[in-house]
């Protein structure tokens, strides 16, 4: 089992959930407005009232052949809107 830790502008969260549907995505976790410090050393806050800066983290827990296709669709997302992506091995409690 992988995860498959996704974190963006959460201005891209529909496309990049359409992303994880078309790629066979079996579930996934979502959490809005998440902040943290960065490579650049500043924490990441949104603005209050536009929203604007908040960022999403998305968890997907899957089979590595279904890894290799979601890579295949959020690649491109990440790379042209900006954010990162992490995989690992999950163990089932």
């Amino acid at each position: 089992m992988k995860r498959l830790d996704l974190i963006f502008s959460d201005r891209e969260l529909d496309t990049m959930l359409k992303a994880l549907d078309d790629g066979g995505a079996p579930g996934y976790t979502i959490t809005k407005h998440v902040t943290g410090k960065g490579p650049q050393g500043a924490v990441s806050e949104d603005m209050e009232f536009t929203d604007l800066g908040a960022n999403a983290h998305v968890i997907v827990f899957c089979e590595e052949n279904t890894l290799e296709k979601l890579a295949l669709k959020v690649k491109p997302i990440l790379n042209y809107y900006g954010g990162i992506g992490y995989i690992s091995d999950a163990k089932t409690l």
